[in-house]
């Protein structure tokens, strides 16, 4: 298993896969590791995730570095998800007594309540784009519950997987509570199947959900799974076009572009699109493309230079079709996985930049005439993460965000955004279950109704 600095195209590392006799000894420790964990009072693990988010913080420079030499993320931006990832550890470690405590429910008996116990050995499926992230967004609630981990992350951050299994070992949780499978996805199967692993998590890829569903179904675990998005943001006729232009810009282009949450497809009123277009150029074509090891650099390589080609190929039979390139549009010479900020306009149904989910820094802006025609269109997909409207009457925004639009989370004058408060998920072919604050944790836990006569 290789990784391969995007950057330069240079080998970084290669790691042995694990063979099936050491997954199969790495389960078996985990469920006996559980076994103990499961016992421990709220506060010991709490001091164990307390700790995890102190060596995080600590390391932050150094996990930031080694995002941007895996998979290209810019050093500043991979700092604050290390920053992101002891916030969600601290979170669970703060209320997750609270969350999970017995609830009592009045039923004329003697006692009756719902007490939240754990579950066993959970897989978590992990992509490579925040490799930190999503990996302590699992682990984090899932450990806080009582449970055992095993992390299959993507291949091409081995080093992250392996580096978070050290910082969890040194937060002095027990040997063998989480642990890192070097396996390809072709492996995953078995895993699920085994009889000590009791659910499974995915991040990824709307194939990679279907397959991971199917398997589990066909041995009736239990399944959460964030896929992908191709989130609308809905520019209406009496928009602050400075704001929104500015922050559709920033989450077009956040983490390079290669974010599930990231706005893709900009529904502009036909009054006001082509200065709203104009605006969003100019905010998108300062951003800084380069290094990721440089502090002033924006935007990254993409992971992979096939990740890059599959982008390009998107543009370009978008432009074949009738879509109007404004910015970008041209793979860089040299070498790096590099793909600039793209802008395009005019774009339709039927161009790949308005049917599908472009996974990179290139955003489509899709004209419309009023808002009955923008929530038609922002709602005509079959993803339904997230998504934002841009409104000077606020409460009218409101009522489009809550009532009108399809997808997990809907955000006004603001660009969608993870936060473990909140709850996390997508809903159509974007995913079933949710992440992050109370939903996120209960979802790995027996929900046990216990009746005193």
């Amino acid at each position: 298993m290789q990784s391969i600095n995007p950057t330069t195209g240079e080998l970084v590392a290669e790691y042995a896969e694990h063979s099936p006799t050491e997954v199969e000894a790495a389960i078996g420790r985990a469920h006996e590791a559980f076994l103990d964990w499961r016992h421990q009072p709220f506060a010991e693990r709490s001091r164990h995730m307390h700790k995890a988010a102190e060596l995080l913080e600590g390391g932050r420079q150094r996990l930031a570095e080694l995002m941007a030499v895996e998979m290209g993320k810019p050093v500043k931006a991979g700092r604050a998800e290390v920053e992101k990832s002891a916030w969600a550890c601290r979170y669970y470690a703060d209320e997750a007594a609270n969350i999970l405590a017995d609830r009592t429910i009045p039923t004329g008996r003697t006692n009756s309540y719902v007490a939240a116990k754990p579950l066993g050995v959970v897989l978590a499926v992990m992509p490579w784009n925040f490799p930190f992230w999503q990996v302590f967004r699992f682990a984090a609630p899932a450990l806080m519950a009582g449970n055992a981990g095993l992390l299959k992350h993507a291949s091409n951050v081995s080093g992250c997987a392996l580096a978070i299994g050290e910082i969890l070992a040194d937060a002095g949780f027990p040997d063998g509570l989480f642990a890192t499978l070097l396996i390809p996805s072709a492996r995953v199967d078995a895993v699920i199947e085994h009889p000590l692993v009791v659910a499974a998590t995915l991040t990824g890829s709307d194939p990679a959900g279907r397959a991971v569903a199917a398997k589990a179904g066909s041995v009736l675990k239990k399944t959460v799974l964030e896929l992908g998005g191709s989130d609308p943001y809905l520019v209406l006729a009496d928009a602050d076009l400075d704001l929104a232009a500015k922050t559709c810009a920033a989450s077009r282009l956040i983490n390079s572009g290669q974010s599930c949450i990231a706005a893709k497809r900009f529904i502009a009123d036909r009054s006001i699109a082509a200065e709203f277009t104009e605006k969003m150029a100019a905010a998108m074509a300062a951003a800084v493309m380069g290094d990721p090891l440089n502090e002033q650099t924006d935007v990254g390589p993409q992971a992979r230079a096939d990740l890059r080609d599959e982008i390009h190929r998107q543009v370009q039979a978008s432009v074949r079709m009738g879509a109007r390139l404004v910015l970008g549009g041209a793979v860089p010479t040299g070498p790096g996985a590099f793909y600039p900020a793209t802008l395009l306009a005019d774009v339709e149904p039927g161009m790949p930049a308005h049917d599908e989910e472009i996974f990179g820094p290139v955003a489509a802006v899709i004209t419309v005439d009023g808002e009955e025609e923008a929530i038609r269109v922002a709602n005509d997909t079959k993803f339904g993460l997230g998504a934002a409207v841009f409104s000077r009457d606020v409460a009218r925004a409101e009522r489009i965000a809550a009532d009108r639009l399809e997808a997990g989370s809907c955000f006004v004058n603001a660009m969608v955004a993870s936060d473990p408060r909140l709850p996390f998920g997508g809903i159509k072919t974007s995913g079933y279950g949710r992440e992050l604050a109370d939903l996120g944790i209960k979802e790995f836990v027996n929900l046990k109704t216990v009746v005193v006569a």
